[in-house]
């Protein structure tokens, strides 16, 4: 099986969750790994404490990286951008998000 349908058949599951709990509970944190000045923006996979990993198509300078994040994982799980909020990481590829409705 191409490692594309691999991650697709786990990451496609895991947003489903995620999206239950925004909807039962209102909010919820994730933590991510970015790597920035890819090709596209796109779910990679997660490392073993549980981290996304999440390529971005944009350079790591003036917050670019960090403005495709939010509107990245706002298209993805079907909100606003302004209902996602990068609260640790400014500055690292490591982040934790708040997702809220």
């Amino acid at each position: 099986m191409p490692l594309a349908r691999l991650l697709s058949a786990r990451i496609v599951p895991m947003i489903k969750i995620l999206l239950q709990k925004l909807q039962k509970e209102g909010t919820f944190t994730l933590s991510v790994k970015v790597r920035p000045k890819a090709s596209n923006s796109t779910f990679k996979g997660t490392l073993s404490d549980g981290t996304w990993k999440i390529d971005i198509a944009a350079i790591a300078e003036d917050g670019k990286a960090n403005a495709e994040l939010i509107r990245f994982l706002g298209e993805e799980f079907g909100i606003a951008n302004s209902h996602v909020e990068i609260i640790k990481g400014q500055h690292s590829p490591r982040k934790v998000l708040r997702i809220t409705v």
